[in-house]
């Protein structure tokens, strides 16, 4: 009687999860029949609000530069003039309006532009107050430039970049990859726009045009979710029901049973 039980609940599970349709794990799975040719420029981040920014004034005089550069003095969260070289820079926070108070400049409005076009953009402001031997160089850092990863991969959690271009296969990856539970053919990203609204957009892993997406590459600050698939849902509602499932399978058993013996 005990091996007839344990006989029909492991048919029981076996019907179960035959009903699962299993996910090809596959990633850019057509990949030969793609075409790659519409992704002709790089990507380059754009400046938002609430962004943390590094800039560093570099002139062949140091003494024409040091207005400019102000650094952390590390008393009292104070900044001062510093030289051209120097290594604890302020940050600059990037405010609703999109601007930044720099100094001498007053306010300039940053958010829109890539930090190549913030580059120029403040070389050109400081050259009318260099002598015409002096040819400022401006860098320009994004200090805060992360994204989080949610769901169904093997570390979630913010992912701190180290380059202003992090692509989502770059995000997936620092995560550990999805887990064999994660739905691959609809990631989903959420993301800030330039206005303060939140969007969101889904991306296929399984096709390659995902690559030709303009969402490919992540702005910081954006939210990346790998839903769980069907098998990993069905497996967590079986581990709600198991008991109603039991009990449902024991009362046929024994029916069964009871029949049997009267048969016999």
């Amino acid at each position: 009687m005990k091996k007839f039980l344990v006989f029909v609940l492991f048919a029981v599970v076996l019907s179960f999860e035959s009903c699962i349709s299993y996910k090809n794990l596959s990633y850019f799975q057509n990949i030969e029949t793609t075409d790659f040719s519409q992704v002709k420029h790089f990507y380059d981040a754009r400046i938002v609000a609430k962004d943390l920014l590094t800039i560093n004034v570099s002139t062949t005089d140091p003494e024409a530069g040091r207005p400019f550069n102000l650094q952390y003095t590390g008393s009292n969260n104070s900044y001062a003039a510093g030289g051209s070289q120097g290594v604890n820079l302020r940050t600059y926070l990037v405010n609703n309006d999109g601007e930044i108070n720099f100094p001498v400049l007053g306010k300039v409005k940053v958010a829109g532009l890539t930090i190549d076009e913030c580059q120029e953009k403040f070389q050109d402001l400081i050259k009318p107050y260099m002598s015409e031997i002096e040819h400022p160089i401006v860098t320009v850092r994004l200090s805060n430039f992360h994204v989080t990863v949610l769901g169904e991969v093997n570390s979630p959690g913010p992912k701190h970049a180290e380059k202003e271009k992090l692509s989502i296969v770059d995000a997936i990856a620092l995560s550990g990859d999805m887990t064999v539970y994660g739905e691959r053919e609809k990631v989903l990203l959420i993301r800030e726009n330039s206005d303060g609204q939140k969007e969101w957009h889904r991306l296929n892993f399984c096709d390659a045009n995902i690559m030709n997406s303009p969402y490919y590459y992540l702005q910081q600050n954006d939210i990346v979710y790998v839903e769980p698939n069907k098998l990993k849902k069905a497996q967590s509602s079986v581990g709600r029901s198991t008991s109603i499932w039991l009990s449902i399978v024991t009362s046929f058993v024994s029916a069964g049973a009871l029949i049997y013996s009267i048969v016999k």
